[in-house]
């Protein structure tokens, strides 16, 4: 037991000195929900919540693995720390990323103040792996200034980022066509910035018109996010895009709206932890075969889902 205490006390000391493999070997720990992830981000929840967070979204082919890379380019070029989190596909096969983000960014895994971590959602939806949170806890308690989150880019559904990040980036690009409007009910709603990738090919006037087209139906008299132009590839807007990210996040923390949304970043952490502990103490008071007797009760119409889970629920909170 002592030599867990210590082990863990150094892994926390490593964090916080912003160690490297001490932050790889944390992630990793979460990453695998290891016994040792809970007592680790105990220690290190105290010391987080400082950083800047940042959600990149937007449908794939965006280009935002470029943009991101332009992004860390210019804050480093002013002295940041940086750490990005990169959300990729899980393999069917191996349930790991199938596109490493680390070999799109290159020109950063040698650089001491920039941490790369690229992480599978491994089947889970909404655009982050069921880790992020974490990862973003760990990466604010290793002292980053800003931590970059990169979504999956499946399309309408990648809406938890608004729940993670402080200000939710939406990039699009010309040539979707109709797909702006089909996104409209999904990531277009939660944007704090706009940008128009690509902004070099035709149609990029158009997509800047649907955008303002449907922000002018958005009631109220708040002010509409902004809309900027950039070009990934040749580092264009890159500057704009960050005065823009650092104008809405110093108007929301004088509004208080800052404050509001990580409140409830963290209520919905709470309401996690909770149901994640009951999943598991039920799970764990099941008796041997009990589980397949239930389900096999479920088949059988015998009994439905949600008076079985009250049950185990029950059981759970008694144990």
């Amino acid at each position: 037991m002592a030599g867990d205490q210590a082990g863990l006390a150094s892994l926390v000391a490593g964090v916080r000195a912003g160690d490297t493999r001490a932050v790889a070997r944390s992630i990793s720990l979460v990453e695998d929900r290891a016994d040792a992830a809970q007592p680790l981000l105990q220690a290190l929840f105290p010391h987080a919540g400082r950083s800047l967070v940042v959600g990149v979204t937007g449908p794939s082919g965006a280009g935002k693995s470029s943009l991101v890379d332009k992004l860390t380019a210019l804050l480093r070029g002013e002295g940041k720390s940086i750490g990005i989190v990169a959300v990729d596909p899980s393999s069917p096969f191996s349930g790991g990323a199938i596109l490493g983000d680390r070999i799109r960014m290159q020109a950063h895994a040698t650089d001491p103040g920039v941490f790369i971590r690229s992480m599978a959602t491994r089947g889970h939806l909404g655009g982050l792996a069921a880790a992020t949170d974490h990862v973003v806890t760990i990466l604010s308690a290793a002292g980053k200034d800003v931590i970059l989150v990169e979504t999956v880019g499946v399309g309408q559904d990648e809406v938890e980022i608004v729940g993670t990040a402080d200000v939710s980036v939406v990039v699009l690009v010309p040539g979707l066509g109709d797909e702006v409007q089909a996104l409209k009910a999904g990531i277009m709603e939660i944007a704090d910035v706009f940008v128009v990738n690509k902004a070099d090919r035709e149609g990029v006037d158009r997509v800047v018109a649907e955008i303002e087209s449907m922000l002018s139906l958005v009631p109220g008299d708040t002010k509409p996010p902004a809309i900027v132009r950039t070009v990934a590839t040749r580092d264009e807007g890159t500057r704009a895009l960050v005065d823009a990210v650092v104008a809405f996040h110093a108007g929301a923390r004088e509004t208080g709206a800052l404050d509001r949304k990580r409140r409830m970043t963290l209520a919905r952490q709470l309401e996690d932890a909770v149901t994640g502990r009951l999943v598991r103490r039920a799970m764990a008071a099941l008796g041997p075969g009990e589980k397949d007797a239930l389900v096999e009760r479920l088949v059988r119409r015998e009994l439905d889902p949600w008076s079985a889970a009250e049950e185990l629920v029950e059981r759970a909170v008694r144990a």
